[in-house]
């Protein structure tokens, strides 16, 4: 299971503004995860990096309008990226059901 920690030198800023580290997480999480997020309103910034190949980590930022936690967005975020997820594969199955009674 992958680990989340937050990057040191964030505790000084607000906690609408943070940078999250995924361990053993990459461009498939952090570009999905990111189209999810940038679309909500109250974020004015969002992005990930994978800093080196050799690393297997991924750095995730979120900077969001003041009376919102960075925290709150990325947990809303991974939940919404879930639903999409839980969608894609029961519109899958079902496509595979059906083709499968057709033949």
């Amino acid at each position: 299971m992958p680990k989340l920690a937050e990057l040191s030198g964030d505790e000084n800023s607000s906690e609408s503004s943070r940078t999250f580290v995924f361990e053993d997480e990459g461009h498939t999480l952090g570009n999905a995860l990111k189209s999810i997020i940038c679309k909500y309103p109250e974020v004015n910034f969002c992005g990930y990096t994978v800093p080196h190949p050799a690393e297997n980590k991924m750095h995730f930022r979120i900077q969001a309008a003041r009376n919102v936690r960075a925290i709150d967005v990325l947990r809303r975020g991974l939940e919404d990226l879930e639903r999409v997820c839980d969608h894609t594969i029961e519109t899958f199955e079902a496509a595979v059901a059906l083709h499968q009674d057709a033949a």
